[in-house]
């Protein structure tokens, strides 16, 4: 039976490793969700129940545990709103972390905070990021909640700082390391450090780089649940840390080159704090259209492109952004979505959204592909992204952003920008975009732009 039973566990991973490559298509998302679902399944119960041969009685708090931590998850799961997607991929994610975290301090009092270097540094390391990990996902889930107001994420000299908890903690895990043992009140001590370093780390990252900073924390989760793995013994947890923990370092220095910077600058620096010198003066004067001027423009062109951000997103305008679609297209017009790597709060969130209003992934268009696309197009029509079409990028030396990648919108014929008003982006930075010549200004609620377009759109006979 025990032969058997030793099979679910390689069960479990290849359908764990299915589901993950399955995931990397919007057609077949939803199935290799599945499929990774229930491969973690086969894996908690393998972990609760093998060896069969066991004299703890702990199922009790086990069932509540996993009960408890189901319903939670459910509800969170179905309440939860397109937009306040990364805030919850950020607190699950910490609290994945902190998991990492009680495993290694069950595995320090069990065995009396005693054990070789080997295996008191791995436990110390697998402690020390994984409240890394849970407190740093906190901040980010404050940050992007708003709940964590600026005012408490200000740190003076916050770079020679980290590097000086970064280093105490390292100096520690070798020094218990090589001793074998520590007490109770350097536990406490070592594990205050870790945490501290965890609100330090990502407190005074800046908003444009959060994307990054939650792809990384994903990525300490993964490599804390490997090292988790290693510790107890369970092979399918080792998988699927080195496979979640490989994965974010891998999106993680993407989307650092889709910005143009280190990895080093974004984990100790922050747009807010990296300005070089004086921004350019912005000077020009701002043009705006009405919906039936915009939508006469769009049913006479021939290609039309939708530029998503963040403010699409808060308005939930991806539907009425797919209506309009269905309807260009009706009328002959080519619609396609530039997207940016680092649009919105976290990696993906304009797929995320736009795959929930049925747009064709085939019509999604990468950087690169996006840049070649805008020079065809008659009309681009930015939504509530602000730094990712910011022309600053590539004209001015001294902007927080220079050297960043961003979608070229300013080669399209026309551009249109709805906005609710001039204030700048998450990168806190001035849009010298607003003033070009071939740019025009859509105020209002994005959503509601949006449908007053469609109406238009609908009524005249075009």
């Amino acid at each position: 039976m025990q032969i058997y039973f030793e099979l679910f566990p390689l069960i479990g991973a290849v359908l764990l490793i299915m589901g993950l490559r399955n995931l990397s298509h919007p057609k077949t998302a939803v199935k290799g969700n599945s499929q990774a679902a229930i491969g973690i399944a086969i894996g908690i119960l393998v972990a609760i129940f093998y060896p069969l041969e066991t004299t703890d009685n702990n199922y009790l708090f086990i069932v509540i545990g996993i009960i408890t931590g189901s319903v939670i998850g459910y509800i969170a799961a179905k309440k939860v709103a397109m937009t306040a997607m990364p805030e919850m991929v950020s607190l699950f994610n910490g609290l994945g972390g902190l998991s990492a975290a009680f495993i290694s301090l069950v595995w320090l009092f069990n065995h009396h905070t005693i054990g070789d270097f080997k295996n008191m540094a791995i436990v110390l390391l697998n402690l020390f990021l994984g409240f890394v990990a849970f407190l740093g996902s906190m901040v980010a889930y404050g940050k992007l909640s708003g709940k964590l107001k600026d005012r408490y994420t200000k740190i003076p000299f916050a770079t020679i700082l980290n590097l000086i908890i970064l280093f105490i903690a390292i100096v520690a895990i070798i020094y218990f390391g090589v001793q074998g043992k520590l007490t109770l009140n350097e536990l406490i001590l070592f594990s205050v450090i870790s945490l501290i370093y965890g609100y330090t780390f990502v407190a005074p990252i800046g908003g444009a780089d959060m994307p990054v900073v939650i792809s990384l924390l994903n990525s300490l989760t993964g490599i804390t649940a490997a090292i988790s793995g290693i510790m107890t013994d369970n092979k399918l947890m080792l998988l699927g840390g080195i496979l979640v923990g490989s994965s974010g370092i891998i999106l993680t220095l993407l989307m650092c080159n889709a910005m143009n910077r280190y990895l080093w600058s974004v984990i100790f620096g922050s747009f807010s704090s990296s300005a070089k010198a004086k921004e350019q003066a912005i000077e020009g004067n701002v043009k705006t259209i009405t919906p039936a001027d915009l939508a006469i423009q769009l049913a006479y062109s021939q290609k039309v492109a939708f530029i998503p951000g963040y403010g699409m997103a808060v308005a939930q305008a991806q539907k009425v952004v797919k209506e309009m679609e269905d309807l260009l297209e009706e009328k002959g017009v080519e619609v396609k979505y530039c997207i940016h790597p680092v649009a919105g709060r976290m990696p993906g969130h304009m797929n995320v959204l736009l795959a929930e209003a049925d747009v064709s992934y085939d019509k999604l268009l990468d950087l690169d592909e996006s840049n070649e696309y805008l020079k065809q197009v008659d009309v681009a029509i930015v939504i509530g992204a602000n730094d990712v079409v910011n022309p600053a990028a590539k004209e001015d030396p001294n902007s927080k952003i220079y050297g960043m990648p961003i979608l070229d919108v300013t080669k399209s014929k026309q551009v249109v920008v709805l906005k609710r008003s001039m204030n700048p982006g998450y990168a806190g930075i001035q849009n010298p975009l607003f003033f070009k010549d071939n740019t025009k200004m859509l105020f209002g609620d994005a959503k509601e732009s949006l449908l007053e377009i469609l109406t238009e759109l609908k009524e005249a006979d075009l």
